[in-house]
């Protein structure tokens, strides 16, 4: 919450100001805004498993919202090739739609579809394998002073990106996952810091699931200046995932990113 200070002198410009200045509407804020971030993290770890091989990935993404509450952005982030089953994957592109509500009693309600993108991966006509799939999501958080609590679940249905065997002739059957998270945050007041907690758990098995269910969980603090977020974060799991080049990339590890919003 922010608090104004009104000096005498103000005070006296608004009493002996005309009337018709003092009868004017605010301006209505404008239907439709736009919100865009850039981002340089030491290591991309989606749900607790690095995309990057444990190096710099570099991202960004814009939001249009609508004052009704629909809203569609997208993100972007450089990942390494062994995140997708034929290992050429350079790029991930996160296509969202959804809405979100917010109640006066705290409580938001966000339901939309994400689309995850890895362009350039099928580069052989006989290449059966998929990247690409859909998960809708709904979460619900509830706001108490500085502090929010939020509960998410990502459900992606049975597709061939999800299949342990990507369609090279096996017969292991189509498989869909089910993400849950708790996430708590709280900004300390009077101070541009604020603190982050989350677990999550996937359930499988599938490939989203690295062939079976485990848990990830992180804690985080991030300072802000002015257009900059300066962030770092611990993030555990208790899966192992040997990428190609012997790293395990679902080890605990520090990450520290620096953003930019405008």
């Amino acid at each position: 919450m922010r608090f104004s200070t009104i000096s005498l002198g103000a005070l006296l410009l608004a009493t002996t100001a005309p009337a018709f200045a003092q009868e004017a509407a605010p301006a209505a804020p404008p239907a439709i805004t736009i919100n865009g971030t850039a981002t340089l993290i030491s290591d991309y770890k989606f749900r607790g498993i690095s995309q990057t091989d444990g190096n710099f990935a570099v991202q960004g993404g814009a939001t249009v919202s609508h004052a009704s509450g629909f809203y569609v952005s997208f993100w972007g982030s450089s990942v390494d090739n062994y995140v997708t089953a034929h290992g050429t994957a350079h790029q991930e592109i996160d296509l969202i739609a959804g809405y979100k509500h917010a109640f006066p009693n705290g409580v938001t309600v966000d339901v939309g579809a994400l689309y995850y993108v890895y362009p350039g991966t099928r580069n052989k006509s006989t290449d059966k394998s998929s990247s690409d799939f859909i998960e809708p999501y709904v979460s619900v958080s509830y706001a108490l002073g500085p502090v929010t609590a939020k509960a998410t679940a990502n459900y992606a249905p049975k597709q061939k990106a999800l299949e342990l065997d990507q369609g090279q002739g096996g017969t292991l059957p189509k498989q869909d996952n089910l993400y849950l998270a708790g996430d708590l945050s709280a900004a300390v007041p009077h101070t541009p810091i604020s603190l982050t907690g989350h677990f999550g758990h996937t359930f499988g098995p599938d490939w989203l699931a690295i062939g079976k269910e485990y848990s990830d969980w992180s804690l985080g603090a991030a300072f802000t200046y002015k257009a900059l977020t300066f962030g770092v974060a611990y993030v555990d799991t208790d899966a192992a995932f040997p990428t190609p080049s012997g790293k395990d990339a679902a080890k605990a590890s520090v990450i520290g990113s620096i953003g930019v919003s405008f």
